[in-house]
Formats: C-alpha cells, sequence, structure tokens
C-alpha cells in the first residue's frame, strides 16, 4: 500500500486558505465598526440586524480563522488521524452564537414592530450599508476563487454565509427605501424577516457540524467516482464495502478489493497500489485503505 501523505492539502493551497480566513475577519471588523456608527446615526432596526449579522460575521470568523489552522495541522501521535474535526466542533459553536443573536434580534424587532419609532440620519444608513455591499461582494468573490483552486470546506461555507449577507443588506436597503417613502413599519419587518433568515442558517450550519462529527458519508457523487475508478483497472472483479468520511480537509476512503484468489501476496499489494492511484488522481489529499479479498472461483480455474 501506499502510505498516507502527512499533509492534507499542499503549501500553497494552505496559504490562500488561512489569508481566505483573515480576509474575512478584517472585512468582518470594518464592517462591523462602521455599521455601529451608522445605527447610533439612525436607530434603524434593519442597520441594526446588519449590525448583529457583522458581529456575528467576525465572531464566526475568529472561530474558522483559529479552526482552520488547527485542522491543517498533519496527524500526530496523539492524534492519528489528523485534526479536521475542529472545524465541526467550531461550526456547533458558532451555531449556538448564532442562534441566541437571532432570537434577541427577533424578539426586539417585534417589540419596534408595536412601538414603532422615527429613523434619523437616512443617507447615513443607506451609505453604509451600500458600502457594506461592495466590501462583501469582493470578499466573495475572492473567497470563490480560493474554493475553486482549493475545494476548502471551511471557505465555501464561509463564502456561501458572506454571499447570503448581500441578500440580507439588499433587503435593508429595501426597506429604508420603503421607510423614506412613507412606509413606517417597513424597517422593522424587514428586520424581522433577516432575523429568522438568520436563525435558519444557523440551524442548518449546527445541522452540517453534527453531520460531520458523526462521519457522514461523502456524497453520492463522489462514492460513484470511487468506485468507477476502483473498478476501471482491467484486474479488479469487484468492489465493495466502500465507506467514506471525511474530516476537514481530508477524506477518508476504504474498500475491498475482489481479485483473483491466485495471485501472490506480491502481485495483490502492486494491484491495490495501482488501484489507490487511480483513486488518489481525483483525491489527492485523502487517506485511503484497500483490503484485498480473494475470488475462489477464479483462483480454480
Amino acid at each position: 500500500m501506499i502510505e498516507a501523505t502527512d499533509k492534507i492539502i499542499s503549501p500553497k493551497f494552505e496559504r490562500l486558505i488561512i489569508l481566505a480566513t483573515r480576509a474575512s475577519v478584517f472585512v468582518a471588523f470594518i464592517l462591523l465598526v462602521i455599521k455601529v456608527y451608522a445605527w447610533l446615526a439612525t436607530g434603524s432596526m434593519g442597520v441594526l440586524a446588519a449590525l448583529v449579522d457583522s458581529l456575528l460575521d467576525l465572531g464566526a470568523s475568529l472561530i474558522n480563522m483559529f479552526a482552520v489552522r488547527y485542522a491543517l495541522m498533519p496527524a500526530d501521535e496523539e492524534h492519528r488521524f489528523g485534526h479536521g474535526k475542529a472545524e465541526a466542533l467550531a461550526g456547533l459553536g458558532q451555531a449556538a452564537f448564532i442562534v441566541s443573536s437571532a432570537l434577541f434580534l427577533i424578539i426586539y424587532t417585534l417589540e419596534r414592530i408595536v412601538h414603532p419609532e422615527l429613523l434619523e440620519s437616512f443617507e447615513v444608513g443607506f451609505s453604509v450599508i451600500g458600502i457594506s455591499m461592495i466590501m462583501t461582494f469582493i470578499l466573495v468573490i475572492f473567497q470563490r476563487h480560493v474554493v475553486k483552486l482549493t475545494g476548502s470546506i471551511a471557505v465555501k461555507a464561509d463564502s456561501v454565509h458572506y454571499a447570503s449577507d448581500l441578500v440580507t443588506n439588499a433587503g435593508i436597503l429595501i426597506g429604508l427605501l420603503l421607510y423614506h417613502f412613507g412606509w413606517l413599519y417597513s424597517d422593522p419587518v424587514i428586520g424581522l424577516l433577516i432575523g429568522v433568515y438568520i436563525l435558519k442558517c444557523a440551524l442548518e450550519i449546527g445541522y452540517e457540524s453534527v453531520q460531520l462529527l458523526l462521519d457522514r458519508e461523502l456524497p453520492d457523487e463522489e462514492q460513484a467516482l470511487i468506485h468507477k475508478l476502483a473498478t476501471k483497472h482491467p484486474e479488479v472483479i469487484e468492489v465493495h464495502d466502500v465507506r467514506t468520511r471525511q474530516s476537514g480537509q481530508t477524506k477518508f476512503i476504504q474498500l475491498h478489493l475482489v481479485l483473483d484468489g491466485g495471485l501472490t501476496l506480491a502481485e495483490a499489494h502492486r494491484l491495490s497500489d495501482e488501484v489507490e492511484i487511480n483513486i488518489r488522481k481525483e483525491f489527492q489529499y485523502a487517506d485511503i485503505l484497500i483490503h484485498q479479498d480473494p475470488h475462489t472461483e477464479r483462483s480454480d480455474s
């Protein structure tokens, strides 16, 4: 068998992933500062929703940054399967934090719907949300570039989250515009909808994190690809007991090969290496374990 690499990702891609996590922290901090100013200037529930969302973004990005750095560490004597589950644990922490903040936002906006208040400094709120959308858009473009090159699940999740912020901020702009043209309840109503949306995202993050901790199988299309790559070898009679999971950036693949029972140990070992090479072309940094089973009918012929 070919020894599994002790690096789960190339150094170049590792640097890109770390840079992407740092960029998200930087953007979240800048957006939080300017949204605090905008909320104090306007009193807008929509801007408060955006402020809370940016606070969540900053907390989530900080957790993500440290979790990714830890998850990228190679396996050691005490963690023989690596440190990848740190990402899932961080996701659970993020989900709990986001749920509590979303509930606070929902309660606060409901109170404002019952007791509406006038907004001030409309131009400030509108300008700040517009700037936020531009910065977020640039960050999402960079994150998707990193995901395309590295396939990082953590950066992909962060990118999806910030992409949803674009929709959130667009909703806030609409609420401010409607308020400006006379609809008093538009701002708190949109703030409430954003709070519900944040709660939904938090529950999805929590579910995905739990599934990773429970070693859910890789997606069906990836399992089918693994089976196809293994069976394409002309000397492989059958492939069965394919088991997969993912921990951080590392994908773990286990399978049984049914081979001619008349092969020598050395020949079976060589053949398994060739199958592993085929699989590793598509799953470069996976941890692959192959077991050989003899096909007795073939050996008797």
